[in-house]
């Protein structure tokens, strides 16, 4: 590929990315009031319908996101993500029509059934990048989504404030929009000599573990990442839900606080990431990320006040450091045509955090704010968070070693 394609490749990935991130942040604010709206009961009972409405939609994604891995890596990344950003389109809007709670689940399954935006993003990022300018490509994803989690939320925030249905269909015209821009702009990264065959064995979660287990060293790192996403999922399972009840926030103060964030990580893995990494070498940039995660999360589910996890945001952001840092270590060992099938175990494993993770932190917040509770402590999912930090970073350095050999083939 000639280095104008290249350009223009890292260019789409990036707005795709960003728009992504900014049509899901864009809902986080006023979700609180659209469940309490549909199922009439508090806060409490809503957070826990809020994480069953994120688990339906990563269970579909564990199992179809390899799946997807494996047919980019088969048929080429372009048409993989014109799929999967046009059911984001159709979700948006069958949230933003929802009348009942079934409707927001079925929006939610489709997106799971085409969930791959994310992973096949990362191999295209991997097939238009040399070994040196990978972590420095895969932080310019976690720019985008910075940028996006500073766009998304400060508006869904403001639209919230108007109607509550408002952001839905805004996201929606993100979505359709990334999807036609792509459609005339996106040529296709993955050259035909390095696709394959597609496997079903390659195309399950099962089948790609089985797979990526030949590398040495991979399980160890990628159990610490599931550890890390069991833990970040806090964020957008509680977010909304614990500000609005330890601090009786407006969707305005919730969407302007998840802008303030996104401005922090979009400073580090757009900025930071290219000073740090380079001279801290990704296994301790992502251990300085991993510390700072779990006092971050500390930090916050103690906050006695706003101004305080605004304080603790700063802190926070350096996790902004980990997955660039991780994804560099775990891409350098598998062969090119071998990306895709990474980033789709990657995915599910993201995804089974994905399905734990809200079910324990939203049950977590429930069971310490609702009416019955003993102990009223509605910032304890984000200790448990804390926790899941410490160990992973206890997994993490008994299985990081220096990655020196990149490999180049099926033989790894």
């Amino acid at each position: 590929m000639d280095p104008t394609a290249k350009r223009h490749a890292l260019t789409f990935v990036t707005i795709t990315l960003l728009i992504d991130s900014a049509g899901f942040g864009i809902i986080m604010p006023v979700l609180p009031m659209l469940l309490t709206e549909l199922t009439g009961g508090g806060l409490s009972d809503a957070s826990v319908w809020g994480g069953y409405l994120m688990v339906s939609y990563a269970v579909l994604q564990f199992f179809f996101a390899p799946v997807l891995g494996a047919a980019s890596d088969a048929f080429g990344r372009r048409p993989v993500l014109l799929l999967s950003l046009g059911f984001y389109a159709v979700n948006y809007l069958l949230m933003g029509f929802a009348t009942t709670l079934a409707l927001l689940f079925v929006g939610r399954i489709l997106t799971g059934l085409s969930s791959a935006t994310y992973a096949t993003a990362n191999a295209l990022i991997a097939d238009v990048s040399p070994p040196e300018e990978r972590a420095q490509n895969f932080g310019l994803m976690g720019m985008a989504f910075g940028i996006g989690f500073i766009i998304g939320p400060t508006l869904g925030g403001l639209l919230g404030e108007w109607h509550t249905r408002a952001p839905f269909f805004v996201a929606a015209g993100f979505a359709l929009i990334n999807t036609l821009y792509g459609w005339f702009v996106l040529k296709e990264t993955l050259a035909p000599e390095n696709r394959r065959t597609f496997d079903w064995l390659r195309a399950n979660p099962v089948g790609a573990f089985l797979q990526i287990r030949r590398y040495a060293l991979l399980g160890g790192l990628i159990l610490t990442v599931f550890l890390y996403n069991l833990g970040h999922h806090v964020y957008p399972a509680n977010w909304s839900f614990y500000t609005i009840e330890k601090f009786d926030w407006t969707p305005r103060d919730v969407g302007l606080s998840m802008g303030f964030v996104g401005i922090l990580m979009a400073v580090v893995q757009g900025g930071l990431i290219r000073i740090v990494i380079p001279k801290l070498g990704a296994p301790r940039a992502a251990l300085l990320g991993f510390a700072s995660a779990a006092m971050a999360y500390i930090g916050i589910g103690l906050a006695p006040n706003g101004l305080t996890v605004y304080v603790w945001c700063f802190v926070s952001a350096l996790s902004g450091l980990i997955m660039p840092s991780i994804q560099s270590l775990l891409s350098t060992r598998v062969p090119a045509n071998q990306q895709g099938e990474l980033q789709g175990v990657m995915a599910s494993v993201a995804s089974m955090g994905a399905i734990i993770g809200p079910l324990l932190m939203t049950q977590t917040f429930a069971a310490f704010t609702g009416t019955n509770t003993i102990v009223y402590f509605p910032g304890a999912a984000f200790v448990v968070a804390g926790g899941l930090s410490v160990l992973a970073i206890c997994v993490f350095l008994v299985n990081v070693k220096p990655f020196a050999r990149v490999v180049t083939s099926e033989g790894g």
